[in-house]
């Protein structure tokens, strides 16, 4: 039995109903699912939930749930993390738990807010005008963003912790396994480490091609085994039929590496699950 806490429905950048990822996620016999739209920002992006729709939203949520029950439903949002603007405890009261993710990273020279998982042309953009093309220099600032955001807004899930790399095609920026990154990475996984958060394990890299390895990247999941991190496992769906992708080959990953158990929102609390290559294993 699978579950997935971050998803992207029609309320923000996602295709399908909330209802379709219900009536999927039943099909898989999924045990448990999570609603995780973008959460509102304080600035106009198109893939961003708009403000007046989160009650709808919220309501939504409540009403499936009301009305669901093969499968567990939690209301949650992946809410960015900008200095002084926006930050996922911004709206944990009104849900079960928060994704926090960095999508932006400083601004560019006319103030609009850089991001750095977008269209390789936009990232080069902000790389050449806000870091003068020092990708030492712009990967610290993020890993510093991702720190920051762990210890002064901490989620409940830190989402895709180096999603960054899909703009480092065949290394052509720079080398995981150069020691500044490795130092700066273990920075982040210890203030993660130490606000208890959860790290998630994200395939959308995977089955879009864009990745060869799951965002953490293997070596990243080695440590976060070391230093007792909590993981859970998602998809960042954006379409129904998404909603286990890569699941089975990311789970024989996370096996090999070492781990034994998942963190499921189940009965409404985070537990840590044993898995295998088919899902959670119930006794």
């Amino acid at each position: 039995m699978w579950f997935n806490f971050h998803t992207h429905s029609k309320y923000c950048d996602g295709k399908g109903e909330l209802s379709d990822y219900v009536a999927r996620a039943q099909s898989l016999n999924m045990m448990s699912l999570g609603f995780s739209s973008h959460a509102p920002l304080p600035f106009e992006r198109p893939w961003s939930m708009l403000r007046e729709r989160l009650p709808d939203y919220l309501e939504a949520i409540n009403t499936l749930k009301a009305s669901t029950r093969a499968v567990q439903l939690y209301a949650g949002l992946e809410v960015d993390f900008v200095p002084g603007s926006i930050k996922p405890t911004d709206f944990s009261g009104m849900l079960d738990y928060t994704v926090g993710s960095v999508h932006f990273v400083d601004a560019l020279p006319d103030g609009t807010p850089w991001e750095i998982d977008g269209t390789h042309t936009l990232f080069q953009e902000g790389f050449e005008k806000i870091f003068h093309s020092d990708i030492r220099a712009t990967l610290l600032r993020y890993l510093e963003l991702t720190r920051q955001m762990v210890t002064t807004a901490c989620p409940t899930i830190v989402g895709h912790l180096d999603k960054i790399k899909i703009q480092n095609t065949d290394n052509r920026l720079f080398r995981e396994d150069e020691a500044w990154y490795r130092e700066a990475m273990n920075d982040v996984l210890d203030c993660i480490a130490q606000e208890g958060a959860i790290l998630e394990v994200n395939t959308r890299g995977l089955y879009q091609k864009k990745s060869s390895t799951p965002y953490p990247s293997p070596w990243v999941l080695e440590r976060v085994l070391q230093k007792n991190i909590p993981i859970t496992l998602s998809s960042d769906a954006h379409h129904p039929d998404d909603i286990t992708n890569q699941f089975t080959e990311t789970a024989a990953l996370l096996a090999g590496i070492g781990f034994k158990s998942l963190m499921v929102l189940h009965d409404g609390s985070w537990q840590p699950l044993p898995f295998n290559t088919h899902g959670i294993i119930l006794h």
